[in-house]
């Protein structure tokens, strides 16, 4: 959403609060200042009364998110973003917002009261970084923003070790029937509620994923199509045409996954099968929690979703 994030970071920088601790001049031992990730250089700054933050604690968790981001995409999405710590009442991350205006920015909530269990189990942190890898579109297109946050997220952190297997499909098989549509839609284009934007969006990465395992033979998938925008200056700092991404993102595969899938979802209420698709992929709700079915057609492609990339 250029328009909305460009004015939101513009007020952001002009009117920011007082006491905000600009990186690498906090003198404090546990300062955070300036983070590298790989060729990459994270800012922090803070806001608000950020006395009781844990400064070492932050930079455990940012550089934590920042290598499951990189772990996905093979290296980090922007080479420079600033990230602003806003603290307030309360435990854990609150609220993230990524903008792209001067740069890429990262606004994020966090709760004075936070401890490293709270960080550790955050996924905020790791959804806004996930943003920086899209260029922007059109407000109508948010969909594709937000559902590809809300995907690639869980499935980064199980690749760098962070998360299991199981808590993701688990997380899967109850969040995604928040995206499918309801009385009245009109496709993800034209439907903008917080299921459809969100878990709409991640629904259809999901299957994106599944049809690009499926016609490459499990070869590639959405990781290596996303791996291929990123490639090609493709990031939250410019703003591109839906098609021209989604066909950079289809060239790397060899397929036109994507961009059908778009068609087929933009406009109009598609309802998969979400039932089948579990079972395909072998993937069922135990006594204990997730169970998986390796006999089942499809677990291979559900395996090489969360394997952690050979480089």
């Amino acid at each position: 959403m250029p328009l909305l994030r460009a004015l939101a970071a513009l007020l952001l920088l002009l009117g920011g609060p007082a006491g905000v601790a600009i990186a690498g001049e906090d003198s404090s031992p546990a300062g955070v200042g300036e983070l590298r990730v790989g060729d990459a250089t994270i800012d922090v700054v803070y806001s608000g009364n950020a006395a009781g933050l844990d400064r070492a604690e932050l930079r455990d968790w940012i550089g934590a998110s920042a290598q499951a981001v990189k772990t996905y995409y093979g290296r980090f999405p922007v080479r420079h973003v600033r990230i602003r710590i806003e603290a307030s009442e309360g435990h854990g991350a609150h609220s993230g917002t990524t903008y792209a205006y001067n740069g890429a920015l990262i606004r994020v909530g966090v709760g004075r009261s936070s401890d490293r269990a709270d960080l550790k189990r955050d996924w905020i942190m790791t959804h806004e970084m996930v943003h920086l890898a899209m260029p922007e579109f059109d407000d109508r297109h948010a969909w594709l923003e937000e559902g590809l946050a809300t995907y690639v997220e869980p499935v980064a952190r199980v690749q760098a070790g962070q998360l299991s297997a199981e808590t993701i499909w688990r997380d899967m098989m109850r969040d995604t029937p928040k995206g499918l549509p309801g009385p009245g839609d009109r496709g993800l284009d034209n439907t903008h509620t917080w299921g459809r934007t969100y878990w709409g969006g991640a629904l259809f990465y999901l299957l994106a994923d599944v049809r690009i395992r499926e016609r490459t033979a499990n070869r590639f998938g959405l990781q290596d199509a996303l791996r291929a925008i990123v490639a090609d200056g493709g990031s939250v700092e410019v703003s591109w045409d839906v098609r021209r991404t989604l066909a950079v993102a289809d060239n790397a595969t060899g397929t036109q996954v994507l961009t059908q899938l778009y068609d087929e979802m933009r406009a109009t209420p598609v309802m998969p099968d979400l039932n089948e698709l579990w079972q395909q992929l072998g993937v069922k709700l135990g006594r204990e929690g997730v169970e998986f079915d390796d006999a089942a057609p499809l677990a291979p492609i559900r395996r090489a979703i969360t394997a952690r990339p050979a480089s």
